[in-house]
């Protein structure tokens, strides 16, 4: 490929260069994928007012995101197995995202450690938790967050149970991944991958082995996987995290209204407008779709965001219009990790980043905080309910 020129052309890379089960790990959803591919297929509805004769000079993208100066309105996603699609994945990504001014978020199921991000990074980044059964590992995790100086925590709030995801069961992936004829021809055609993954020792959930009580290595680690998401989850529970961080906390997967307002009530900094790419419930709106309504709702209260079906800066810039204060990119990065490493996650940032410039000027803003509605056609967008 001579030329990267979209997140498309990172995709395509990807798909060649990393084992299936770990690229259907990233690029996959629940049952029928019906939510997943309406994430994205909900955005390419949306249609951007074209204005003219407007003075295109002195753009800015830079804002803020619970309070931190961002380059874009863009901050990397949590994605756990993060470090399979490519050697020390979270380091090289946390590296880009540093470079160039977004915040990168680690996954408590990441590849790499906090410490090892705190290791290989100066800016803060931020961490993300789940409601475990286990308290006092979530206790220890946050400690261990805050002796890294992570700048904002992230709880996860739509992962009380896990939706099943028809391409890991197909594909053996499990905690270690079953060594089947498939896998080992499938490995056999990604040489570069395996080479990068002999070179590194980080390739366990680095956060949990040795850390959580009676996971010692991989072989403990799926039994315990499964007992630990808590199905009791509650806002009591919010409340319990919010003390024990004392810091910028943000609400993940919030995708109605009435929690929305729960989650303003609860006192966190922002509330992430988020199905879980696709993952969790299938048959559930699109998040750009489910978005006008919870602005509606508390966006004068607490900051909102969204992620999912993100592709493109027009995505974002759409996004924003729509009053979203940031956006998350998963898959993105995760394409450009696995097709060229920390430069390809550079590239994703780089093409997002260009893109949203161009058009905001085509939509005749220059300040991407004074982007809304006006920019969008209207009847193409979802209105709140």
């Amino acid at each position: 490929m001579t030329a990267i020129t979209c997140i498309e052309d990172l995709r395509r890379l990807a798909v060649k260069r990393v084992p299936r089960m770990f690229y259907d790990y990233a690029d996959s959803g629940s049952w029928t994928e019906t939510t997943y591919r309406a994430n994205e297929s909900d955005f390419q509805a949306i249609k951007l007012r074209q204005r003219v004769a407007v003075n295109m000079e002195g753009r800015s993208l830079a804002t803020t995101m619970a309070g931190q100066q961002v380059k874009m309105p863009v901050a990397i996603a949590p994605t756990g197995l993060t470090g399979m699609q490519h050697a020390d994945g979270e380091i090289l990504a946390a590296r880009a995202a540093e470079k160039f001014g977004v915040p990168f978020t680690l996954s408590t199921m990441s590849i790499c450690s906090i410490e090892d991000i705190a290791e290989h990074t100066s800016a803060p980044f931020w961490f993300q938790v789940y409601m475990l059964r286990d308290r006092d590992f979530i206790r220890r995790l946050i400690e261990r967050a805050q002796a890294a100086k992570c700048s904002a925590l992230m709880l996860t709030l739509d992962l009380q149970i896990l939706g099943q995801r028809h391409k890991d069961i197909k594909n053996g992936l499990s905690a270690p991944p079953k060594p089947t004829l498939a896998n080992m021809i499938n490995l056999a055609t990604k040489p570069r991958w395996c080479l990068g993954m002999l070179g590194t020792q980080r390739r366990t959930f680095r956060n949990i082995v040795g850390h959580a009580k009676g996971v010692a290595d991989m072989s403990s680690l799926a039994s315990w996987t499964a007992e630990q998401f808590d199905p009791a989850l509650s806002w009591a529970d919010v409340e319990w995290v919010k003390k024990l961080w004392g810091g910028k906390l943000i609400l993940k997967g919030v995708m109605d209204a009435e929690d929305a307002r729960l989650a303003a009530d609860s006192g966190a900094d922002a509330l992430i407008v988020s199905n879980h790419g696709g993952r969790q419930l299938d048959g559930a709106p699109s998040s750009i779709n489910a978005l006008p309504a919870i602005v509606d709702a508390v966006g004068e209260r607490i900051e909102v965001w969204m992620d999912g079906g993100i592709r493109s800066g027009q995505d974002v810039l759409k996004a924003v219009a729509l009053g979203a204060r940031g956006t998350l990119i998963g898959r993105p990065f995760l394409y450009g990790l696995g097709a060229m490493g920390e430069a390809g996650v550079s590239k994703c940032l780089e093409l997002i980043h260009r893109e949203m410039d161009i058009t905001m000027a085509f939509c005749g803003h220059t300040d991407i905080r004074k982007v809304g509605r006006e920019i969008l056609v209207p009847g193409t967008y979802p209105l709140a309910g």
